[in-house]
């Protein structure tokens, strides 16, 4: 694989060239098949901005959470990298990386990728002087759009209103994939606008919003299960040492935190008007009618102790995995909404309801914190977590932690 970068008052454009042991056809770090569609991919900062000179690691970092599905046995990048990236994706991917010949970079500052989701919400609540950089989806020039029904605008308005330093950065990345959507060729390719302004923000590190079942329990595509070694989360992950080896690590202050917690942050947090997790409603809320809508508004009304309010039903299209017997994604969310909903019975989890069984004690230990998950932040930041886990959440007990540790295993799951 080779992969140049050209820049035009604001506009980045990434070109990358397979090289014959490369393929058209690969899979994301979580397993998902990925078909290449095209070769060409822009990153648009606002106002024609241009940070200047960017720091080659940061370049070969950004295209690589682009070009890695599809990469064979070697990457050439237009620019030399410092010999701790080439290392990263020489032990992290099996690729041979060049050339080398750049010095390592460092940053002092903690920005978070944020999705105007409850999660990164909670990150924000977290890190509250932390600058934003919002991803927006724009449509790629060769690539036609069937997917124009997902909002991007209104998520980018929405995170401009909170009056946070926010920066959006617009992408059309996203369409390099023909199937089965547009989406992230690897999940940090939504970091690209952050790596590309690390040198002028100064950054040493980018936060985002995956909480306890993303980072430890596997999240919902690769398993089911106690995930420590998680490829794509953890610190010591092929990913996590690639962005530590350029200067600008990984950070997951909400990692041990589920869900539900993370949606108790996000609503009490003074912008939880602007909170929205659904990628097809518009300026006036969520559509209600998308699986992710039926989810959010189960560990909403979990949280705030309430009947479901929804007009799915268990027979639409949204609700029919839950119909199904487990496993599910994101399981322990399911189960503490479950054990939490008055009426469960009566709406579309009335299935997986019954076949969780799951108690309010059983699930008492969603609601605090899972210690590995504050000592995996890099000690720059990790004495805020701590303190804001210590004054508002509180630590799993050792019995409770051991949950963690052995969710799935105890099912039998693969």
């Amino acid at each position: 694989m080779r992969v140049k970068w050209t820049f035009d008052e604001g506009l980045a454009r990434l070109v990358f060239l397979l090289d014959p042991e490369d393929r058209t056809t690969g899979a994301c770090t979580d397993g998902e098949p990925l078909e290449l569609r095209t070769n060409t991919c822009h990153v648009r900062l606002p106002d024609g901005r241009w940070p200047g000179e960017i720091h080659p690691d940061l370049l070969a970092v950004a295209a690589w959470t682009v070009a890695a599905p599809w990469t064979g046995r070697r990457v050439v990048f237009d620019r030399p990298v410092s010999p701790g990236v080439a290392e990263a994706l020489h032990d992290g991917w099996g690729v041979d990386a060049g050339p080398v010949g750049e010095d390592p970079r460092t940053g002092t500052r903690l920005a978070i990728s944020y999705s105007g989701g409850a999660d990164s919400m909670a990150v924000a609540e977290i890190f509250p002087d932390a600058p934003f950089v919002h991803f927006q989806r724009v449509s790629h020039p060769r690539v036609p759009n069937r997917w124009t029904h997902y909002r991007s605008d209104v998520l980018a308005g929405l995170a401009r209103r909170t009056g946070r330093d926010v920066t959006v950065v617009q992408s059309d990345l996203e369409f390099l994939l023909s199937v089965p959507r547009p989406g992230f060729p690897e999940h940090h390719a939504v970091a690209a606008g952050a790596l590309l302004l690390a040198g002028e923000l100064d950054l040493g590190g980018v936060a985002f919003g995956y909480e306890l079942g993303s980072r430890w329990l596997g999240g919902d595509r690769y398993t089911h299960r106690y995930s420590p070694d998680n490829p794509m989360w953890a610190a010591g992950g092929l990913w996590g040492r690639l962005f530590a080896a350029a200067g600008i690590p990984l950070v997951l202050p909400v990692g041990g935190l589920s869900e539900p917690v993370t949606m108790r942050m996000a609503m009490a947090s003074e912008l939880a008007p602007l909170v929205r997790w659904c990628l097809k409603g518009d300026a006036q809320g969520p559509c209600g009618k998308c699986a992710k809508c039926l989810r959010k508004e189960l560990i909403l009304a979990a949280v705030e102790r309430r009947p479901l309010n929804t007009t799915i039903t268990a027979g639409m299209v949204a609700a029919r995995k839950w119909q199904e017997p487990p496993p599910y994604g994101g399981q322990e969310t399911i189960e503490y909404g479950c054990a939490h909903v008055p009426g469960i019975e009566t709406t579309p989890f009335a299935r997986a309801a019954e076949y969780l069984q799951a108690t309010v004690e059983s699930t008492r230990w969603l609601e605090r914190c899972y210690p590995p998950a504050i000592e995996e932040v890099p000690e720059r930041w990790r004495k805020q977590v701590d303190a804001y886990v210590g004054d508002t959440i509180g630590l799993m007990t050792g019995d409770e932690a051991r949950r963690v540790e052995t969710w799935g295993a105890a099912r039998g799951e693969p």
